[in-house]
């Protein structure tokens, strides 16, 4: 009970939430880092994502190669692009360290959620006349945002999780109290910053989640059809074989 008592108090200590290093500057350190590589790894992957489970072609091999990432601990990783000239440019090696794990369950997701949309609803579209980005954006797009959200929601809790890596090399974030307690041997604070980082996981799946439901391109579409008594618009979760 010592080190549960210790990390309580740690936590509500006003002293170790405000002024230089408190808990807020580095949680505003861990958010803006996970934004940033985020945003990067979706710049990345889903555009890849979208237009390879358009075409149909070479989806398959890249991600595959995307998934070979994974078999890589992102820590080494950090280690060897600190070992390379991107050692001496501060953040750059948490960042493309980040970026690289964050984009196989995009990349992924996002593939598979473009070539499982419905079919039938695919060639319908078509058949109504509907050029090739208009198909990808006003159908098939629509049909795998579920799929994508997903991704994006995993992606951005394993950044948030990994992100607590930067303090190794001497970045910022809810690491730095982490490996501080590391170097002074407290227990109380090393729990402590876990608890922040596990709490901030779960904080970020929340509102992703609020998000997900909030923009759905299917929400508007299903609502006007109950009002109106006609079915519901196929979405890429409920999609008929």
């Amino acid at each position: 009970m010592g080190v549960v008592n210790g990390t309580w108090d740690w936590l509500t200590d006003g002293a170790n939430w405000n002024g230089p290093g408190g808990v807020w500057e580095r949680l505003g350190e861990h958010l803006f880092l996970t934004g940033v590589c985020l945003g990067l790894a979706c710049a990345i992957a889903l555009p890849v994502a979208l237009w390879l489970g358009h075409v149909g072609r070479g989806g398959a091999l890249a991600v595959n190669l995307s998934n070979v990432g994974r078999a890589v601990p992102t820590f080494a990783v950090l280690v060897l692009l600190g070992l390379t000239p991107l050692g001496g440019h501060g953040a750059w090696p948490t960042v493309i360290a980040l970026v690289l794990f964050a984009v196989p369950p995009l990349l992924t997701n996002a593939y598979v959620g473009m070539r499982e949309a419905d079919r039938g609803v695919v060639e319908a579209s078509r058949g109504m006349g509907m050029s090739g980005g208009q198909l990808l954006w006003r159908t098939e797009l629509p049909l795998a945002y579920p799929l994508i959200m997903t991704g994006v929601r995993s992606a951005a809790v394993q950044v948030v999780a990994t992100a607590t890596l930067a303090a190794l090399p001497g970045g910022g974030g809810l690491g730095r109290i982490i490996t501080a307690g590391f170097r002074t041997y407290d227990t109380p604070q090393v729990v402590a910053g876990a608890v922040l980082v596990a709490a901030l996981a779960l904080a970020v799946e929340g509102v992703l989640v609020l998000a997900d439901r909030l923009l759905d391109p299917m929400r508007g579409r299903a609502r006007a059809a109950r009002a109106t008594g006609a079915t519901p618009p196929l979405t890429a979760d409920r999609a008929t074989p």
